[in-house]
């Protein structure tokens, strides 16, 4: 993999996206099918391999400021010129400014990180994790299948910020705010808060189909 430019604003070719947000670190396949998207993909290909991709907020019309570069990993051509990709998020950044609009955006984008924690992030980060195994058993139980965690799991605490922002599902507005949070300890925070309501969401839950199924006995 190429290292990062040490520069920190450059040109990205930008490719918006309805409901998804990338973070650092996650893969995201695509299917390439529209021409402007296929006139970037092979322009890409030609060069770093590197994208943005930036939510697309349906309410306003118009993608976010904050998105995280894509570098294509794999790609197959398919007839058409059509093309499957498979992508890794890198970086993420700010769109200060559009250089051009037409076939595709060209965005002026800055760089940016979370600020360097202040405290150890660990135990914070160690709570997230055990709630996040918390969920994973109540909702196994509660729909009887077995669901369970993949090894890969990040116990480092950024890198596990950004795994559990990308698996919240349905609520595409919440992960773009975790995305432009540059603070780690903000981001496992909040997670902390959201699985924390999901984890006694589910219990009641569970209490309640356990309690069905004595009365039914």
């Amino acid at each position: 993999m190429a290292p990062f430019s040490s520069i920190a604003v450059r040109e990205l070719p930008l490719f918006p996206l309805p409901e998804v947000v990338l973070f650092p670190g996650r893969p995201l396949p695509l299917h390439i099918f529209e021409f402007r998207y296929r006139i970037m993909m092979n322009t890409i290909l030609e060069t770093d391999r590197r994208f943005g991709v930036v939510m697309w907020d349906q309410v306003q019309g118009k993608p976010a400021d904050v998105g995280c570069c894509a570098e294509i990993v794999q790609f197959q051509r398919l007839p058409d010129d059509r093309m499957k990709i498979r992508t890794l998020g890198q970086q993420r950044f700010r769109v200060l400014e559009y250089v051009r609009e037409k076939p595709y955006r060209v965005g002026l984008v800055e760089w940016i990180e979370d600020a360097p924690p202040q405290e150890d992030l660990q135990p914070l980060a160690n709570d997230v994790a055990q709630l996040l195994r918390d969920v994973v058993r109540l909702s196994a139980k509660l729909t009887g299948q077995e669901i369970e965690l993949p090894d890969t799991i990040p116990d480092l605490p950024l890198e596990l910020s950004y795994w559990v922002a990308s698996n919240l599902y349905g609520v595409a507005d919440e992960q773009q705010a975790l995305l432009e949070l540059q603070s780690t300890s903000a981001r496992l925070e909040r997670e902390a808060e959201i699985l924390t309501s999901t984890r006694n969401h589910l219990a009641a839950r569970t209490v309640l189909k356990d309690t069905l199924e004595d009365t039914l006995k």
